[in-house]
């Protein structure tokens, strides 16, 4: 069994992770760490398992901790996981994996010197739906691939428990918060990295931005387009075309929770397509023993620390074209 540590106790971890890592087949809940000992001590007594740190810091120096997952704030992703990865802990991180390309580099190096397994918590790769669907692309149901859409949009109000969405210096924006599952599964899906990228932007009072649309454009000549925002209505979805069909997604795409998961597969000419229906699974709990399976050399880890690098020069380009209104080449940085 595999021992987790948390470092945090938000909202991510809380509702999804923790109960993850206790549903899961191989993992065990070792503690929980808060800079305010009451918050962590209220989860441990609520799941009856583990144990109470104040502190980060002191959950590290727990010799019985095998792997620490890290739902802090996005400006903290880089510090803690190379604290935790220097004192031989295993971290799955949270997205988006850190502030820019520069710090997921430097994690990745250390996770690499270090020989211990990084990963972004990209959790939607692991549900059995997105699994067929990469099948499906793969397999050439598609035919080639021209068109990736998707959506991740809903409205949010600011306030005092999500001020971390609206504040540049703690890496808030849109784009960072939910624009990167649909650069993300652009990337996977179609197996390659953007040569070129462009995007618009509106941008709040504090200076992140509210409402972002973007464009990838791949060496296969395939494009994908993606949508974030905080002001929209509700939308989380994406969309698969090539020369032969599509597979359209209802707005559960990346987060179905346990529920029936389904998407529309159709012929190259046929408007309404299949109905396909996939039993309800826990995503997060697939991640979780997925990590713990990989730490244990049983498998292959799925999604690397480099291929996060590589996200995030994405995502960087993309914020440059924003801020710029020019197109932006990735050129050979990959």
């Amino acid at each position: 069994m595999v021992h987790w540590g948390i470092l945090g106790t938000a909202q991510i971890a809380r509702v999804c992770v923790i109960p993850a890592i206790l549903k899961s087949k191989n993992g065990v809940l070792q503690a929980i760490a808060s800079r305010n000992l009451a918050k962590a001590q209220a989860l441990v007594e609520k799941h009856r398992q583990g144990v109470a740190y104040e502190g980060y810091a002191a959950l590290l120096e727990d010799p019985k901790i095998d792997a620490v997952y890290i739902p802090l704030p996005n400006q903290l992703h880089k510090e803690w996981t190379i604290k935790a990865l220097e004192v031989g802990k295993h971290v799955l991180v949270e997205k988006p994996f850190a502030m820019n390309a520069r710090e997921a580099e430097a994690m990745a190096e250390v996770a690499y010197s270090h020989n211990r397994l990084l990963m972004e918590a990209f959790m939607y790769r692991f549900h059995p739906r997105s699994k067929r669907i990469k099948q499906l692309v793969d397999g050439g149901a598609l035919g080639q691939i021209s068109l990736i859409r998707s959506s991740f949009t809903f409205p949010v109000k600011r306030n005092g428990s999500n001020e971390r969405l609206f504040l540049p210096e703690m890496g808030g924006g849109s784009l960072w918060d939910v624009g990167c599952y649909g650069v993300s599964v652009a990337r996977w899906l179609l197996g390659e990295e953007p040569a070129t990228v462009s995007a618009l932007a509106d941008y709040g009072a504090s200076g992140v931005d509210v409402n972002f649309a973007g464009t990838l454009r791949f060496p296969s000549g395939a494009l994908a387009v993606f949508e974030s925002s905080f002001i929209a209505a509700l939308q989380q979805t994406f969309s698969v075309t090539g020369t032969d069909g599509a597979i359209e997604l209802p707005h559960n795409a990346f987060v179905p929770w346990e529920n029936e998961a389904t998407f529309v597969l159709r012929g190259a000419n046929d408007e309404h397509g299949q109905l396909m229906t996939i039993p309800g699974a826990d995503e997060y709990q697939l991640m979780i023993e997925h990590f713990a399976d990989a730490l244990q050399g049983q498998v292959q880890l799925s999604l690397t620390a480099g291929e996060s690098v590589k996200q995030m020069r994405v995502m960087d380009a993309l914020e440059r074209s924003a801020r710029s209104g020019e197109m932006v080449s990735l050129g050979d940085t990959h």
